[in-house]
């Protein structure tokens, strides 16, 4: 049966709607980008205070306002309070070094340590795989860590945290696809950029990154892959490695040749999954197609042995039962390879990433201290136990 003309009349031609839908929401958001962010301002980190700043040092209050008083910290204010950045953390760590005749408190990599490359992934949406990743890479620069962020998912949420909006900002030959594509790569140094971030340098992503999983059949199948695309991001990685302490990849949500390769690239890898049924049901496929994937790619000569392997439960409410229930359940099934702390579900998170910003650069004064403190407490209890699995997997205390 024919619909009626009227009915025909009214039917819109879904690729003109959603392409004039998409060019209306990108200019609307480089409008309250320009608001935001003005064009001739870039985002900065925020100042710390001394508990904050002898907490990231590694050292007790009282030791840095010693440290502070012999001249090697910032001036204080007229109120007599002094603010730390993390340029002065930084210098503050040479001098312990320095004074100590060993390496301490800068925790760069030494003699044989090796790059750890940290792939964070789920492929089911809201289980905080972006806000993990971005205050993760940002605690570890705060920490001292040299940090490379690389931004797999093409929909570039890490990226536009991080203050490089994709579609204004990323061109083409951008992204991590212009280093691991199969003609003409480009050298992975080229695509590197600083950040806001003392120690914190990325790799964004946009839409190009799809290009890969196009490409990827049709290069097979000409036999043009000189290299195999589960190796391709580890070997350009290599590049860079000297750089670098951490390297923290944030993974398309879903499995394709992209995520396969950051797998094959990693040495660590965190999966992210908030504790409710549906999507503990959903990581159950993801899990079992995961281990599929990687079994053909391992036959086929990837790497597929991980210094560590960690669940990490995401946006989770102490006082929802079932929640807890379910937290209970996974600790049950899964033991030691789920983390010990959970990232708490708080507005203070979500608020902060209206202005595309993390819980580490907005300010405490604008939330409620109790609300702020909370996020801030669960964020770094879950970092600081991942930064134990990275030196524990160089053998430090």
């Amino acid at each position: 049966m024919q619909p009626s003309l009227a009915l025909q009349d009214d039917q819109e031609h879904l690729p003109t709607l959603l392409a004039t839908d998409a060019q209306e929401l990108s200019y609307q958001l480089q409008q309250h980008q320009a608001k935001v962010f003005p064009p001739q301002s870039q985002k900065t980190m925020r100042m710390f205070a001394p508990a904050e700043a002898a907490a990231f040092i590694g050292i007790g209050e009282g030791y840095l306002r010693q440290i502070a008083a012999e001249g090697h910290g910032p001036d204080p204010l007229a109120n007599g309070r002094r603010l730390y950045t993390a340029e002065d953390m930084d210098k503050i760590r040479k001098v312990l070094d320095e004074r100590n005749g060993t390496p301490k408190y800068v925790p760069s990599r030494r003699g044989s340590e090796k790059l750890q490359v940290i792939s964070v992934m789920n492929f089911k949406g809201g289980s905080g795989k972006t806000t993990t990743a971005a205050h993760l890479a940002q605690y570890l620069a705060l920490r001292g860590y040299r940090v490379l962020a690389v931004d797999l998912d093409p929909q570039a949420s890490l990226s536009a945290l991080f203050g490089h909006q994709p579609e204004l900002d990323v061109g083409d030959g951008e992204t991590l696809y212009g280093a691991i594509r199969y003609e003409a790569p480009r050298p992975i140094s080229e695509i590197v950029r600083s950040t806001y971030t003392p120690n914190l340098h990325l790799i964004p992503g946009n839409l190009e990154l799809m290009e890969f999983e196009h490409e990827t059949p049709r290069a097979m199948a000409a036999g043009k892959a000189e290299t195999m695309f589960f190796a391709r991001i580890g070997e350009t990685l290599t590049e860079i490695e000297s750089f670098y302490d951490v390297v923290v990849i944030d993974c398309p949500p879903q499995l394709g040749f992209l995520t396969m390769s950051a797998l094959c690239a990693a040495t660590s890898m965190l999966i992210t999954v908030h504790p409710q049924m549906l999507d503990v049901m959903s990581m159950s496929q993801f899990l079992t197609m995961t281990s599929e994937l990687m079994s053909v790619v391992e036959k086929a000569g990837g790497r597929t042995s991980y210094d560590w392997m960690r669940y990490l439960i995401t946006r989770f409410e102490p006082n929802d039962g079932p929640q807890s229930q379910m937290t209970g359940f996974m600790k049950a099934i899964f033991g030691n390879r789920m983390l010990t702390n959970a990232m708490v579900k708080s507005t203070a998170v979500a608020d902060a990433g209206v202005t595309k910003q993390t819980l580490y650069e907005v300010e405490r004064a604008q939330f409620t201290r109790g609300t702020y403190d909370r996020a801030l407490d669960s964020l770094n209890l879950v970092n600081g136990e991942i930064e134990a699995h990275i030196r524990m997997t160089w053998g430090r205390k």
